[in-house]
């Protein structure tokens, strides 16, 4: 068993102890001691009374720090152990976008009353991050950041972070807008904070900046993200007015949930599918693929049917199948995999890269000319026969 997964088990088994011990005291400070993270992943193996024991016992600051670092699946259980009245009190401690995204997974009915029993603020707020789709800038962006209009001094600026910066996700890049509201550059706080105090912001304004629109796929976001090495990026509309901005903390869940999206494609597998899928929904996941593979499979038979009477009349070739269609399978896998590759980093090129094709075209002719003269030797020596090798 690896240390981690020998961790797990101990935090799970702490974690339940002090849940059924009620341990409150305790509890919370074992969730300050620990990373939100690990308590999170513990949580996960708790049944639906122990979530609640746990809910009942916690309080809101310390549930919102569990929540914030939960997966999907794990928010919706907290927000059926907690009440409306609940959940607002620990979404005052929680990040927007965290909010916006236990609200889209709750019911229609559910979200319209939690929604209508919010400040205005925060309901315009929610309401706006509610309107974009959860795969897109809009949908993974929060409206938590630090703007500062040009015209101000360093010192004037250095005032507004220190007065809102401890809300603040990302204080590391400072978005600088005109008067206007419109977003027309960054600034590190490190110039900022090694500036003279009485200069213009507008001085050590950086004008070149990259933005996204609301409308982006998440996995483009990333991109950009990864290749400008970015701490945050602003998502803007049309009239450069910033809506609010993608964490690089928000922007590795984007990568990761991408990463286990395309293994499940590559298996034939939805991601909407889990351990925990009823069976019913499993069947009706999975079939579709398995169809067209049993396509795909008669198509590969009625090829061997062709041969069917040489196979008859010298029954080794039955045997040499097995190799070849296998070789065929791993040479393909080989191409897959290096195409899925080339894909999912956006290298690819389809208009550019017809030479990449030609090769894969000549790479299959040579290494299928190579192992095919090492099986036609080995088979000439296993059968004694040299035209069985001839035609492996």
């Amino acid at each position: 068993m690896s240390e981690e997964i020998l961790k797990e088990n101990m935090n799970e088994e702490r974690l339940r102890h002090m849940i059924e011990a009620s341990e409150a005291a305790e509890l919370s400070e074992y969730i300050k001691e620990n990373n939100p993270i690990d308590v999170a992943q513990a949580a996960e193996y708790l049944d639906d009374e122990e979530l609640w024991k746990m809910c009942s016992i916690l309080s809101s600051e310390d549930i919102a720090s569990v929540l914030e670092q939960a997966d999907d699946d794990l928010r919706v259980r907290f927000t059926y152990a907690l009440s409306n009245n609940e959940l607002l009190e620990i979404f005052s401690s929680m990040a927007q976008d965290d909010i916006a995204d236990i609200i889209g997974d709750l019911t229609i009915g559910r979200r319209k009353t939690i929604v209508n029993l919010m400040k205005d603020n925060d309901r315009t707020e929610i309401t706006n991050l509610l309107e974009y789709p959860a795969d897109t800038a809009g949908g993974i962006m929060t409206t938590a950041y630090i703007a500062i209009r040009e015209d101000l001094k360093v010192i004037e600026g250095l005032e507004k972070i220190r007065e809102i910066g401890p809300k603040i996700e990302v204080i590391e890049t400072i978005f600088v807008v005109n008067a206007r509201g419109q977003l027309i550059g960054t600034a590190d706080l490190r110039d900022i904070l090694s500036s003279d105090k009485n200069i213009m912001m507008a001085d050590i304004t950086k004008e070149n900046f990259i933005s996204v629109g609301p409308e982006m796929d998440q996995e483009e976001v990333a991109k950009l993200v990864s290749k400008y090495d970015l701490k945050a990026i602003p998502v803007v509309n049309q009239r450069m007015a910033i809506l609010g901005i993608v964490t690089v903390d928000d922007i590795i869940d984007v990568i990761v949930e991408e990463y286990n999206e395309d293994i499940l494609e590559m298996g034939g597998v939805s991601k909407e599918e889990s351990l925990d899928t009823t069976l019913l929904q499993s069947i009706k996941l999975r079939l579709p693929w398995l169809l067209i593979n049993l396509i795909t499979a008669f198509m590969a038979s009625f090829t061997v049917k062709v041969f069917e009477g040489t196979i008859a009349q010298v029954v080794a070739l039955s045997s040499i199948m097995t190799i070849i269609s296998g070789m065929g399978g791993n040479a393909g896998s080989q191409t897959q995999s290096i195409l899925v590759r080339q894909i999912a980093t956006d290298k690819v090129d389809f208009k550019r890269d017809w030479k990449s094709f030609v090769k894969e075209i000549f790479l299959g002719v040579i290494n299928g000319t190579v192992n095919g003269l090492i099986t036609a030797i080995i088979v000439m020596i296993l059968y004694r026969n040299v035209f069985l090798g001839v035609i492996t």
